[in-house]
């Protein structure tokens, strides 16, 4: 555990203390986070395999989701893998401020460096997942191509989403404490809303305008991007689309975030009161 004493960090994001103080966040985070379990850091790559294991078996080998798909069970791993990466962030991320109220009544520091702690500890565990993804689908006889580079912009467009809900409803939270536990219960009936363990092709041949409404969603679009650029071509996606439909989920990342920014200024300075 850390020992903090009590002292002034200026706002600067950039400056040396901040930096050094959201890596020691981040590292008690993640040591905290597996503190006192037998198998410790390797949670982080069972629990999304343990939740793929059971999904594969109960969609693809019982109800034959996949049939259609190519490499589908890549395709599900990376969906299973994305989803978690969603889902431990903004819980994490809506939480921390509440969480580290103690230490926000003792130092000055910039609020959202306790946001951003939160939420790298879900980067670091989507970073050793998505390499044990590469593993499964060099193995599964999908071949790297230039498309793979574009894997990384579609993960930051999910983070920035996550980040920016987190930033938002985090500090809702300090004061209305059901915010969780609504967010919660949406994120429970978005995993069944949107792509996750079943091809956007099954909606699409019912269709084609659900299936377009579904992706104006920035998560399922993130995710069918990295579908289609790591796995296969089959996965629908508005990539390199400039139209209508293409712009409007980075449009609402883009409004989310700036939004949750203002909103999180404003409602810092009370923080250390409330949570």
């Amino acid at each position: 555990m850390i020992k903090y004493k009590n002292m002034s960090i200026d706002s600067n994001l950039f400056s040396k203390r901040n930096r050094v103080l959201l890596g020691e966040l981040v590292k008690t985070d993640f040591k905290l986070r597996y503190q006192g379990s037998v198998l410790g850091y390797l949670w982080a790559l069972i629990k999304p395999l343990l939740m793929f294991a059971i999904l594969y078996v109960v969609f693809s080998q019982i109800l034959r989701f996949g049939d259609k798909i190519d490499h589908y069970p890549v395709y599900l791993l990376v969906g299973t893998v994305l989803w978690s990466f969603f889902t431990e962030c903004t819980q994490q991320g809506i939480h921390a401020i509440e969480q580290r109220g103690e230490l926000l009544r003792k130092i000055n520091f910039p609020k959202y460096i306790v946001v951003l702690s939160a939420t790298s500890t879900a980067v670091i565990n989507v970073l050793i997942n998505l390499c044990v993804v590469v593993i499964f689908a060099l193995i599964s006889g999908i071949s790297p191509s230039w498309s793979w580079l574009l894997v990384p912009l579609s993960l930051l467009e999910l983070y920035a989403l996550a980040l920016g809900v987190s930033l938002l409803l985090g500090a809702i939270n300090v004061k209305f404490r059901d915010i969780g536990n609504i967010w919660d219960v949406l994120m429970q009936a978005m995993f069944y809303a949107i792509p996750i363990i079943y091809p956007l092709s099954m909606v699409a041949e019912r269709s084609a305008l659900a299936a377009k409404i579904i992706l104006l969603n920035p998560i399922a679009q993130a995710i069918q991007d990295i579908r289609h650029n790591l796995i296969t071509t089959q996965a629908e996606t508005t990539w390199g689309e400039l139209h209508f439909w293409a712009i409007i989920p980075i449009v609402i990342v883009v409004a989310v975030f700036i939004v949750s920014i203002f909103y999180f200024r404003r409602k810092s300075k009370y923080f250390a009161e409330e949570a």
